[in-house]
């Protein structure tokens, strides 16, 4: 486990400071060059999208930076800086690429912690024409690297340890709550994917998990799969958590055999979250009906909307069959150097405070 010997109160720009986080720093470097190399090897070209954009994403609990653009007739108008390269990448799929990558630094507001930083680094990558089980072994194959170019056997969190050359573990949302919550969060869902706050909230109580009286079906998921789930995932082995419920699935094709569930799966090692993948959704009109449910709880929860990207909703008719995943860069070099906070391998951190 790495120990950090400086007074974390201290600015990241003290010469005794930089000193002890340089070879954390040096470890993130090398696992970004192996990252490259592999995704060259697999024929990705790497794409450089741009952040400002005219919305920072759709997803009801996720919260951009705003500014204003203003252009030569003195006119300003809004623009956000993204929270993901998702919509500009997919232009690019739209427009013929067919494996493409960034590493993007991202922008996402409310979020600093230990594992959370305003301003991060997202790589993504996507496959036209390949299923996302694909992207899964590109995902155990980084965590390799990633534990290699880092110079140590095993990924690493607090007293959390996984061991990224064993075989990955898959399992679904639904058989992840029935084993750790004893939920069998079906009976909350029906046919057609939508879901019922009451039967989950019964079983909430049943299970004894804390829930609010206001709280949503989405709510609840949320604090049954932070307190009971994710805290057994990505131990001792990577952890692929497959088939989420559709409506947690805002850009996720249904599966072919259920349409309850999604085609969105994440990625654990040591209890974090480090990677979120999907089949992706291409027809635009069920996309902007997800977008409007998206950003009417957001309104419902935090008071405002975001506006829809026109132009990524007509490429969207355009962009073929595709697999496509967000890794947290950070997050990983975190895991490989066993670095106790995201900060820590960060070149520049944020200081927000």
């Amino acid at each position: 486990m790495t120990t950090l010997r400086f007074d974390a109160a201290s600015p990241w720009w003290t010469p005794a400071v930089h000193a002890d986080r340089r070879p954390l720093l040096l470890a993130r470097n090398r696992i970004q060059a192996g990252l490259r190399e592999y995704l060259a090897a697999e024929g990705f070209i790497e794409v450089d999208p741009a952040a400002l954009q005219v919305s920072p994403g759709n997803e009801a609990h996720l919260h951009g930076f705003a500014t204003q653009a203003i252009g030569n007739d003195g006119i300003s108008r809004p623009m956000y800086l993204h929270t993901s390269p998702e919509f500009a990448m997919k232009k690019l799929l739209a427009a013929g690429e067919v494996r493409i990558a960034a590493f993007a630094h991202v922008w996402r507001n409310r979020e600093q912690g230990p594992l959370h930083s305003p301003e991060f680094t997202m790589l993504e990558w996507y496959r036209v024409g390949e299923g996302y089980d694909s992207l899964m072994q590109d995902c155990s194959a980084m965590l390799r690297l990633a534990a290699t170019a880092a110079g140590g056997p095993v990924l690493r969190y607090r007293d959390r340890v996984c061991d990224p050359f064993a075989d990955f573990e898959r399992i679904s949302v639904v058989d992840a709550f029935q084993r750790y919550a004893g939920i069998d969060l079906l009976t909350s869902i029906a046919v057609d994917g939508s879901t019922d706050a009451g039967v989950l909230g019964l079983a909430m109580d049943k299970a004894g998990i804390k829930r609010a009286a206001d709280d949503t079906w989405s709510d609840m998921l949320s604090r049954a799969l932070v307190e009971r789930v994710e805290p057994n995932l990505g131990l001792g082995r990577m952890t692929v958590l497959d088939r989420y419920p559709a409506a947690e699935a805002a850009l996720a094709r249904p599966v072919a055999d259920d349409p309850r569930v999604a085609e969105r799966f994440e990625v654990y090692a040591c209890g974090v979250e480090l990677a979120n993948g999907f089949g992706e959704l291409t027809n635009p009109a069920e996309q902007r009906r997800r977008f409007g449910l998206e950003m009417d709880e957001k309104a419902r929860v935090y008071g405002e909307r975001y506006p829809v990207d026109e132009d990524f909703l007509a490429a969207l008719a355009l962009m073929p069959d595709a697999s496509g995943i967000a890794l947290g860069f950070d997050r990983l070099v975190m895991l490989a150097t066993g670095a106790p906070r995201i900060d820590d391998v960060i070149w520049t951190p944020v200081a927000t405070a």
